[in-house]
């Protein structure tokens, strides 16, 4: 990879003040990007924008709240109008919950659909003009859960498969105008995501979060994610567990579900 790969282009990325989306701002940056910051408007998004100034990075921090068409399509309209397009839009803005199907409110799932998935639909929709005309690159945080199930984060896990179904569709269909569509996988990230999930009410989860293998760092996902944007693959399976995942899956998937059976028996453990 070239030190400035990303020079001159801008790199809008959603959840921008969260654990990967600081890092993938950073490590953008780093590359020569211009960097739009989307998230809820708040210090950590004002922050991480000085911060990156202060490095002689060129940033904004936008408001954004990716569960409003209207505010997904001023966001985008104002980086436009600012760097005059896109070239690279990061969907990474996200939530999960905890908890059984049975125990949890519907209204909590759509909640996990609206952040995960239709966000990023918002976000694609408002920006696909500009990146088709650059040439430019969709980026989508899925998750080991998009492709393997995931017991007791049933609806995590159905918006990250959606988020498959979609964007692997979408890049076939923008083949032909030279743009590119990378779905991103990684299995446990260090973020925090885990104390900030829903529980089956919408309230603080009533089971902990336990992890396999060692959770990556937030800046090595995101170098991961910088390189293979550049590369223009089409999607990237972060970790041995995501790997064995997706091969467990699809030769022994029976041996999978007993582990995701025993893994909610733990969670669910006093």
């Amino acid at each position: 990879m070239t030190q400035n790969a990303f020079e001159g282009r801008t790199v809008a990325i959603t959840g921008a003040a969260g654990g990967i989306g600081s890092a993938l701002a950073r490590a953008f940056g780093r590359r020569g990007a211009r960097l739009a910051l989307l998230d809820l408007p708040g210090p950590d998004l004002e922050s991480l924008a000085s911060s990156l100034a202060e490095a002689g990075r060129e940033a904004i921090a936008v408001a954004c709240d990716v569960t409003s068409d209207a505010a997904c399509r001023d966001a985008i309209g104002s980086v436009v109008g600012r760097f005059g397009g896109i070239d690279v839009l990061v969907n990474n803005a996200g939530i999960s919950h905890l908890g059984r199907f049975a125990e949890t409110d519907v209204e909590v799932l759509r909640r996990v659909m609206e952040v995960n998935f239709f966000g990023a639909v918002r976000c694609t929709k408002a920006a696909l003009a500009s990146i088709v005309e650059r040439r430019g690159s969709v980026v989508v945080l899925s998750s080991v859960a998009g492709f393997a199930p995931l017991a007791g984060r049933c609806g995590y896990s159905a918006s990250k498969h959606a988020l498959h179904g979609l964007f692997d569709s979408l890049r076939v269909e923008l083949r032909a105008q030279g743009a590119h569509v990378l779905v991103v996988c990684p299995s446990f990230v260090d973020t925090g995501i885990g104390a900030r999930a829903l529980g089956p009410d919408g309230g603080a989860p009533r089971i902990a979060r336990t992890t396999t293998g060692k959770p990556a760092s937030p800046d090595d996902v995101a170098r991961a994610i910088v390189r293979a944007t550049e590369q223009r693959r089409r999607m990237l399976v972060l970790s041995s567990v995501g790997r064995i995942s997706w091969w467990l899956t699809r030769l022994v998937p029976s041996v999978y579900d007993r582990l995701m059976e025993r893994t909610l028996l733990r969670d669910e453990a006093p």
